[in-house]
């Protein structure tokens, strides 16, 4: 592929035409994808479909052009448009019901080589494996969608076109196609259009959302804000009121404010449109415009708006995820059930919302808000993977589905819950994947032990019980009560506005930026040289640090990362004490945020006190920091380890990055003179990341000869972070 080609966007739709006889389908639809997942949504009949078979070359185009990195694909035929790397999942999955769903997938294989295979396909989708000698015909919803997609990757394609992937399919396996779809876009490889009614799914899987009404993009929003926002889902998206459609196009830039037109006041009956008069098959022919003129009926305004009380008695739970903030209050209800009904019924007499969660893993039933069963249903195997005889499987199995759950939940105020370490091992992990600054509470009875395993990077407070969280009493009562009214008021600042005005007054961006004792100079100059533009956030690097920035950034509230100090590397590959994590620059890789990194102290392992240190150790070089803390120099052979392993990263890093080797050395000790000084062992880091990482215009490796606490190293990362965000001075705003 050439260089024009790899720098195109994915898809480049212009003022698309396609008329079915004397109905326009599609009318000058303006569409591009650059990169990723973009999801398009829309109403029946708003031209979705017609615009997937417009590109794959299905439907006859009048006018307009459709390019697909560069190249010009209008009116190519079907199986060109193919063999040039567009794949097409077909709404109603399309399988021979007389084929087995490995010739279905060795039929598919082999029109373009890459990287998926049928092995591969196997590997993602054990299901398919367990059912490779069935016919199509015999395989359920969710496996046949499945199937489905899986024939589309195996042509490996640059873009693949997705027509209501989770049409028709059960909570769980809608679970499982999301999170596939998540990890395409953050593969990289190739660029995926999906479109969707499922609103949950659209938001969860890009970050802009395209809404088609009468064959027009109608305007192109934030996710978070149409995730948020019921009414404005009901009004561009609810079934029924096309007649209050606004006419005018009214497109916002990806990331922008999409400015919503003025919708008219109708005082009078209204129309109410079918888009399909009759129950459609996968094979019916558009409907005529006269018929769906003749099926339309009238309606009074005061018939068609409904009281707000009925409405939402009306739908279901999940359409009301992004009504007002309530608190959760989650345990196992089929032994601590009084205790946290009384935990709930203190939160609501504070005037707040709650709802009461089970994540019990006996499979009674219990009287609640959110059932066991429901939760179970959101693990990868639905509720057989919960209520089994192992109960640390259970436990975990549980643990895994509400966690799940939780993140697709759009309006929590805060989580509380009570209970012994299991139920903490169940709620903890769900805790965590919320993002920073959503209180998250835990009474339990290990809250005076060791308490890291529960909490890792995240926010999360726990209070000791003093009493076993069983029954009501003296003791449980008033640290219960001290527990629900801890949550009410963090809850009630956090939504106060005055409050948050307050905090955000400065409205500064925020980076974050790691440190070591033996990095702290440079890490200083560099926050000095920021301060003024950015809040500048430090992470000490003790394995718990890294994993708290990444958090953040998980969870949208760092606008850039500085990791001058990647030593938490070494602990992790040697067996020291602050190791990281193996999905270390994990969130950077997902978020593609502007990266500027340096291997601050990858010259040393931390152990504790000496005679702590692993034998196979014996007879290196050490330093002893204090009498808790012996720190050990890495070789030229563990250098060269490390080296692949975040070169590794940085390769799959699509974000700006910029990497600076400090030929100086990389911590106070590793300088001429101090006890870490070994050049061949920092020329051996340098070497081998210079070759594992392909460098590009996006993503360089930058050398520098200083130490990386001489003040030109820490100017060089402050104009690398500068150029790569893009401006030197940064307009006082909020970033978040």
């Amino acid at each position: 592929m050439n260089e024009a080609r790899r720098t195109s966007a994915a898809l480049e739709v212009r003022g698309l035409d396609v008329y079915y006889g004397h109905s326009h389908a599609l009318q000058g639809v303006d569409l591009t994808l650059e990169s990723g997942v973009f999801s398009v949504v829309g109403r029946n009949g708003m031209g979705k479909t017609t615009l997937c078979k417009a590109i794959m070359g299905l439907v006859a185009v009048s006018g307009g052009s459709i390019r697909v990195r560069g190249e010009d694909i209008t009116r190519r035929p079907p199986a060109q448009i193919a063999r040039l790397g567009v794949g097409y999942v077909p709404q109603g999955r399309r399988l021979w019901r007389s084929l087995s769903v490995d010739e279905h997938l060795r039929l598919a294989g082999g029109l373009r080589p890459g990287a998926w295979t049928v092995e591969r396909i196997y590997e993602t989708f054990p299901r398919l494996a367990e059912r490779r000698d069935h016919g199509g015909g015999q395989l359920s919803g969710g496996e046949q969608q499945m199937l489905a997609i899986s024939r589309a990757l195996l042509t490996n394609p640059q873009l693949l076109i997705m027509d209501e992937p989770t049409e028709g399919l059960a909570p769980v396996i809608v679970a499982q196609v999301e999170e596939m779809l998540l990890r395409l876009g953050e593969d990289g490889d190739m660029s995926v259009l999906v479109i969707e009614q499922n609103i949950g799914v659209a938001t969860a899987i890009s970050r802009n959302v395209a809404i088609m009404v009468n064959g027009r993009i109608n305007r192109i929003i934030d996710s978070a804000r149409l995730a948020a926002d019921r009414q404005l889902q009901q009004r561009l998206l609810g079934v029924g009121l096309h007649a209050e459609l606004e006419p005018e196009i009214d497109v916002a830039a990806p990331g922008g404010e999409a400015k919503p037109a003025p919708v008219p006041r109708r005082d009078g009956p209204i129309r109410i449109y079918i888009s399909n008069p009759t129950l459609p098959t996968r094979w019916s022919q558009p409907v005529p415009i006269a018929r769906i003129e003749a099926a339309a009926r009238t309606l009074s305004t005061q018939v068609a708006r409904l009281d707000e009380t009925a409405r939402r008695k009306r739908e279901p739970a999940a359409a009301q995820a992004s009504g007002p903030p309530v608190v959760l209050v989650v345990g196992t209800l089929d032994t601590k059930g009084q205790e946290l009904r009384f935990i709930r019924d203190i939160i609501a007499e504070s005037g707040l919302r709650t709802r009461l969660v089970d994540v019990s893993t006996s499979g009674r039933h219990s009287s609640c808000d959110v059932s066991a069963q429901e939760i179970a249903l959101n693990h990868g195997r639905g509720g057989s993977a919960v209520f089994g005889p192992d109960r640390g499987a259970a436990v975990t199995a549980m643990a895994d589905a509400f966690a799940n759950w939780l993140r697709r939940q759009g309006n929590i105020a805060g989580v509380i819950s009570a209970g012994g370490s299991g139920a903490a091992s169940l709620v903890a992990p769900g805790m965590r994947s919320l993002p920073v600054g959503v209180p998250k509470l835990i009474i339990s009875s290990v809250a005076s032990g060791d308490v890291g395993p529960y909490v890792g990077p995240a926010d999360i407070t726990m209070m000791y019980s003093v009493t076993d969280v069983q029954g009501l009493n003296s003791i449980s009562r008033a640290v219960l009560a001290n527990g629900a009214h801890a949550i009410a008021g963090m809850v009630k600042a956090r939504i106060d506005t005055r409050g948050a005005t307050a905090r955000q007054a400065d409205g500064l961006p925020s980076v974050g930026i790691t440190m070591f004792g033996v990095t702290t100079p440079a890490v200083q100059k560099i926050a000095a040289e920021l301060r003024d533009d950015f809040e500048c956030l430090v992470f000490h690097a003790t394995g718990v640090g890294g994993r708290s920035m990444e958090k953040l950034v998980e969870s949208g509230q760092l606008a850039g990362v500085i990791d001058l100090t990647t030593t938490e590397i070494c602990d992790l590959l040697m067996g020291g004490v602050f190791p990281a994590t193996e999905d270390r620059f994990g969130a950077i890789i997902r978020s593609r945020l502007p990266y500027v990194g340096s291997v601050g102290a990858l010259d040393m392992v931390n152990f504790g006190a000496p005679e702590t240190i692993p034998e196979r150790y014996r007879g290196r070089k050490f330093h002893v920091h204090n009498p808790q803390v012996t720190l050990m120099r890495t070789t030229v052979e563990e250098n060269e380890r490390m080296g692949r392993w975040i070169g590794e990263r940085l390769n799959q890093m699509d974000g700006p990055v910029r990497f600076l080797l400090p030929e100086g050395g990389v911590s106070a000790l590793d300088t001429r003179g101090q006890p870490f000084w070994d050049p061949d062992a920092d020329a051996a880091l340098f070497r081998t990341l210079e070759r594992t990482v392909r460098q590009t215009g996006n993503r360089q490796l930058i050398r520098v000869p200083k130490n990386i606490n001489d003040p030109d190293f820490a100017a060089a990362i402050v104009s690398a972070f500068r150029t790569l965000f893009g401006r030197t001075g940064v307009r006082r705003r909020l970033a978040r």
